[in-house]
């Protein structure tokens, strides 16, 4: 059958006697590809230009390829970035491949296609090649065919064809040409003519949203929505912030943004983010959308790259989480117990995280300053006595600390940043940096990224939203230095993750906890947010024990099928239900997969881990059993009069309900919400 299809195709193009021989022999190998739902048009005007021509266009289930043909004698060869063949540059060949690529960049984003479909290929007539050259590839007239089969199915039949016929009217055919007129046509059952409107703009978004629903969780992990496209595409000229609610996509667009530039700069692109599974799924994403850049996209967990940094430059690190724990424990036994703080709070962690988020993690050094700055989103009043009292367990702590010659996870910023400030000249050489989760961050973290960029054109993207902060302590972007006002502040505000139902859940949650964003805007629990998903659905499961309540959870997980099960996630508040879990679920024979081991790729198991963990994640099923177990009795807020404990506990009640609603809004299609009748 191929054998025929083959020949079918030689004898098709050589009857174009205005195409070189090589344009004829690659074009045969296309014209296979047309009974495989693909698109081939050739010889191509190039709009704007007087006499340049585009040499084909390939459109079909893998995108978009822009295809440029040579028939060199010799065989080409890429070195240091460059083109040569037969000892000869041939960087110009490069150069005009990547404009007219970026041209039907231009012509597809009309439609909403993201940039990442639109790929350039110079394929070389009678040679043996499979190599990159930047985001070019180079293929020789057998590697061809093969390499567009193997794409990832990124359009339907009918997005394929319309933007084909878009393609056709942006990029017309010399009036005639031979090659244009002699196109096989379509098979008989692609002639029929589609339903009216059906590939109006409206439509073809439509059908794009309908097929990235019905595929995997993680292939919907990666779908652009047509109107977010031109964000994608859009030049800053300093820092720039996309935020907005959960299920906006704002990851989506940092991932396709990410792509776009290591594409459009030809440098290497930082991708940081606060938690350290995120990292190994978002790389595996942009390794599917994008392979020929994934490799000029670094992702890490900042942390990480910062350790890595200062290993580099030769700055010892002595990271010890034990032993930076123990010191604090000894400091507080010795200072802060006995000190007026126990009348705020007598816990210690409360004062942990006083120092790490406010005092370490914005960088303070002195009392003076600490004495008045403003701790954002920590409820308790703390007056001079009370900040004094803090500073001494805070200096206590940094003694021990530094006698034990271990540092902490502040640190490690710290560190980092005074060696990029130190030695402004030879920081990491990155085109830009994204930044994911910013709400997550610390101050000092901060301004970390941000002085490796400075405030260049398109040099630094914070993503985030402050309502779905986990941790305690906040900062604001100009405590940094970073001004994002004007056209540099994109928010986001229709939800294409969730269902009505699913959102109206999560938000009942946070409706009444005001937050402050890191713009420093104060915007309430419940916003307004458009919706374009209506088939969620919550189910809410109340049982009088916990065994009853397992065993519910238990039977809706066996209830799913294989395919469903895969994209189902059963989310916990702690380690310690993350283990009760584990052990019922590996116990009743149902697959797990720690969010932890995680790495993006689909696995037939259902994904299990902390409420932390899920961030950034989406899935089709979540299950949170005991949903409401971690949220304290109204009757534990306090007691009378005793102001500063009842400040603390609103405190970790609304931070527990922003985990809380982050876990929630993982959720797509089901919310399971488990109760034990208390």
């Amino acid at each position: 059958m191929l054998r025929e299809q083959w020949q079918a195709a030689r004898r098709q193009a050589r009857q174009w006697e205005a195409a070189s021989e090589g344009e004829r022999r690659v074009a045969a190998q296309l014209l296979v590809l047309t009974d495989r739902g693909w698109r081939l048009l050739v010889d191509r005007r190039w709009p704007g230009t007087r006499a340049a021509n585009v040499d084909m266009l390939m459109v079909g289930p893998g995108g978009v390829f822009v295809i440029d043909v040579k028939n060199w004698r010799s065989a080409p060869e890429v070195s240091d970035g460059r083109l040569r063949a037969g000892g000869e540059s041939r960087d110009g060949h490069a150069a005009k491949l990547l404009a007219v690529t970026k041209a039907a960049e231009g012509a597809v984003a009309s439609l909403g296609l993201s940039p990442v479909a639109v790929q350039p290929l110079m394929v070389f007539a009678g040679q043996r090649v499979d190599a990159g050259l930047d985001r070019i590839r180079l293929l020789g007239e057998r590697e061809v065919a093969p390499a567009l089969l193997s794409e990832c199915r990124r359009l339907r039949a009918e997005s394929v064809r319309a933007i084909a016929d878009h393609l056709e009217r942006v990029f017309p055919d010399y009036e005639g040409s031979a090659l244009a007129q002699r196109i096989p046509p379509l098979p008989e059952q692609s002639q029929q003519e589609p339903p009216e409107g059906l590939f109006d703009l409206e439509g073809l978004r439509d059908a794009a949203l309908e097929e990235a629903l019905r595929a995997p969780i993680e292939q919907w992990m990666t779908f652009l929505h047509p109107d977010q496209v031109a964000l994608v595409r859009r030049n800053w000229a300093g820092p720039a912030r996309v935020s907005g609610p959960a299920g906006t996509g704002k990851t989506v667009v940092g991932l396709h943004r990410a792509a776009h530039l290591a594409r459009r700069t030809g440098g290497r692109i930082l991708y940081v983010t606060f938690a350290n599974n995120l990292p190994r799924v978002q790389g595996t994403f942009l390794r599917t959308m994008a392979p020929a850049v994934a490799e000029r996209v670094e992702f890490r967990s900042l942390h990480s790259w910062a350790q890595e940094f200062l290993h580099e430059r030769g700055v010892p690190v002595r990271l010890h989480g034990d032993k930076a724990e123990t010191a604090f424990s000894l400091a507080w036994k010795h200072v802060g117990r006995d000190s007026c703080l126990a009348e705020i709070d007598p816990a210690p962690l409360y004062w942990r995280e006083e120092i790490d988020h406010v005092i370490k993690g914005r960088g303070i050094t002195s009392f003076e300053e600490y004495a008045i700055v403003p701790r954002r989103r920590r409820r308790a009043s703390l007056r001079r006595p009370h900040r004094q009292a803090v500073w001494a367990l805070y200096e206590a702590y940094e003694s021990l600390r530094v006698e034990r010659g271990v540092h902490d996870f502040n640190d490690v910023l710290s560190l980092a940043l005074a060696e990029v400030v130190r030695h402004a000249g030879r920081q990491p050489s990155y085109a830009a940096v994204i930044v994911d989760e910013v709400q997550d961050l610390t101050l000092v973290g901060v301004r970390l990224l941000h002085a490796l960029t400075g405030d260049v054109a398109n040099g630094l993207l914070l993503i985030g939203d402050g309502q779905q902060a986990v941790y305690p302590g906040g900062f604001r972007l100009a405590d940094a230095g970073i001004d994002i006002r004007g056209d540099r502040g994109q928010v986001l505000r229709t939800n294409y993750r969730n269902s009505k139902q699913i959102l109206d859940a999560a938000l009942a949650v946070v409706a009444d906890d005001a937050f402050e964003d890191i713009d420093g805007l104060r915007t309430p629990g419940r916003r307004e947010v458009d919706v374009t998903y209506h088939d969620g659905q919550v189910v809410r499961v109340t049982r009088p024990t916990v065994s009853a309540h397992d065993q519910a959870l238990l039977e809706a997980l066996r209830a799913l099928s294989d395919a469903a099960r895969a994209d189902a996630a059963v989310l916990c508040p702690s380690m310690r239900s993350i283990g009760h879990y584990q052990r019922l679920l590996t116990q009743a024979n149902v697959p797990v997969c720690l969010l932890e081991h995680y790495d993006g790729r689909p696995v037939d198991a259902v994904k299990l881990g902390s409420y932390r963990r899920a961030k950034g994640l989406e899935f089709k099923h979540v299950y949170l059993p005991q949903h409401d177990a971690a949220l304290p009795n109204a009757a534990s807020a306090g007691t009378p009069g005793a102001a500063g404990v009842v400040e603390t506990a609103q405190e970790r009640e609304e931070l527990l309900r922003s985990q809380l609603f982050v876990a929630m809004t993982r959720a797509r299609d089901l919310l399971w919400l488990g109760s034990v009748a208390r």
